[in-house]
């Protein structure tokens, strides 16, 4: 009997359970690498206040500053929370949920930590050189951080609709 959850268009002939695994894994190595870059970014805002140079910080830039650190914070902690919800789902056979959910927080995870990162940019621009400078840097780095995140991934799903689609009329031909 067919498995009813499998994928006519996947060759890779894996049960669900399998299929639901190699999410999982998948997920996994891609929260390790974006863990890693935000955890060092939330540290090294954490040690600004630190800094002799915090307090010439002008009111804008101290507002700014604490927005990067909640955004930082919470960004990690969307980025963490798929294994502590493995903890707590760990052998409840709910694999299916806890990739859904995991994707879900990485999706809010990795949108908040591009936010931290065009923030951060605007933020060093503008107290190394000025309001203008930051709001340009930060707008660039917003445009190109959407740009390989955002559009990039649409284009590439684009091309491969189109191609899949030309395959198919040439096979009905």
């Amino acid at each position: 009997m067919p498995d009813p959850h499998a994928d006519p268009a996947d060759d890779r002939r894996e049960t669900y359970t399998e299929r639901m695994d190699r999410n999982w894994d998948e997920l996994l190595q891609e929260l390790r690498v974006t863990q890693t870059g935000a955890q060092i970014l939330t540290g090294f805002l954490l040690t600004i206040p630190f800094q002799q140079r915090f307090r010439d910080l002008d009111a804008y830039q101290q507002d700014l500053y604490l927005v990067l650190v909640a955004l930082a914070i919470l960004a990690t902690t969307l980025i963490v929370a798929p294994v502590a919800l493995h903890r707590v789902l760990f052998r409840k056979r709910m694999k299916h949920e806890l990739v859904e959910a995991g994707n879900a927080l990485a999706r809010w995870g990795l949108m908040v930590l591009g936010l931290t990162i065009v923030g951060s940019a605007s933020f060093v621009f503008d107290v190394v050189l000025d309001r203008t400078a930051g709001l340009v840097v930060g707008g660039i780095a917003l445009v190109v951080l959407a740009g390989f995140w955002w559009g990039l991934p649409l284009a590439l799903e684009r091309r491969d609709h189109v191609a899949a689609q030309e395959s198919d009329a040439r096979d009905r031909a």
